[in-house]
């Protein structure tokens, strides 16, 4: 819809259904690949921009200079949410100082991951002149009434890295170890090694003999309770941290791996994969795993979801507070 909405003249097509109308009719999909687009034309690129700032202008998209943002942010009644649209690896080569990465696709789809207040401020950035604006343009059909596009890049502090996570107060002070103290004691059979990551996550990999646990059964589980020694694991450490004053106690000692799983494996070290019931202190069933996420579904689920989503028209019809306003409305 986005190419149609630029005005492309090639016909565009769009897959009933997707990935899931794709599995269910039975067809195999690819996986693991990693293919991407090629370099874009210095002349296509210009002629997306122009369609892209004819898009923005139409839906009422604001352009916004370096002082203008300035502004916005000094007014206190303003929420405002800075939002880089690249790909998470653009942003960690280099980004707005204070911008949080927040793909155009993701966002579009998503946006109450990103944007907490209704009716917010939304300032979004690329440095190409084009996803921002196909991203803007989305925001403001789906009701957001000021969405702007920051263009100007020069004389404004920059960072490096991938996104830094906020937190709401520093993290308590625990004992720490670093993947190559914990390399070195897993040798050991009396330590037991407890993984904080969402069971999704723990399944994809994670450090050789540890096991999956959610933070309420760390006070309550039997095998927990006998330990003497623990050594807690999370993705970037960060619910580790959090969740070891939990179980610190006179007769145990209780460390935090430094950097989490992410620190392991930027060490070099590898991981497990698959998530064995026998050896999980915890049911994995702490995350609800939508229909859409993954082919692996029973069919009727996958089925329920479209007829789902195919109903909200009607259902958008009924509900005098969406703000929805298609296009052609604008």
């Amino acid at each position: 819809q986005s190419l149609v909405n630029a005005g492309i003249p090639n016909p565009v097509f769009a897959l009933r259904n997707g990935t899931i109308g794709w599995t269910l009719e039975g067809l195999s999909l690819e996986h693991g690949a990693s293919r991407k687009g090629t370099e874009v034309s210095e002349p296509n690129h210009q002629a997306a921009r122009a369609r892209a700032e004819r898009l923005a202008d139409r839906t009422g998209v604001h352009s916004l200079t370096a002082k203008g943002l300035e502004e916005l942010l000094a007014d206190p009644k303003r929420t405002v949410y800075r939002l880089d649209v690249r790909s998470p690896e653009e942003y960690a080569e280099g980004h707005l100082k204070d911008f949080r990465s927040a793909p155009g696709g993701q966002l579009v789809q998503a946006t109450d991951e990103w944007v907490g207040v209704r009716h917010g401020t939304i300032v979004l950035t690329d440095n190409d002149g084009v996803r921002a604006r196909m991203t803007a343009h989305w925001l403001r059909q789906l009701g957001w009434s000021e969405v702007y596009v920051l263009e100007e890049w020069n004389e404004q502090p920059l960072e490096t890295g991938p996104e830094a996570p906020l937190l709401s107060r520093p993290l308590p002070e625990v004992k720490t170890l670093s993947p190559a103290e914990l390399h070195k004691r897993l040798e050991a059979d009396d330590v037991l090694v407890l993984d904080l990551a969402a069971s999704p996550v723990f399944r994809k990999g994670h450090i050789p003999g540890a096991r999956f646990v959610i933070r309420p059964d760390l006070v309550s589980h039997p095998v927990i309770r006998q330990a003497k020694e623990i050594i807690l694991i999370s993705p970037n450490g960060i619910a580790a941290h959090l969740a070891a004053p939990d179980i610190t106690g006179e007769n145990r000692q209780v460390r935090v791996l430094k950097g989490g799983t992410e620190a392991w494996q930027a060490h070099g070290y590898g991981l497990e994969t698959g998530l064995d019931d026998a050896q999980a202190l915890s049911a994995s069933d702490d995350v609800y795993k939508r229909p859409y996420e993954g082919t692996d579904n029973a069919a009727e689920a996958m089925q329920a979801y479209l007829d789902w989503e195919f109903g909200l028209v009607s259902q958008l019809e009924k509900d005098g507070t969406h703000g929805f306003r298609v296009l052609e409305d604008i």
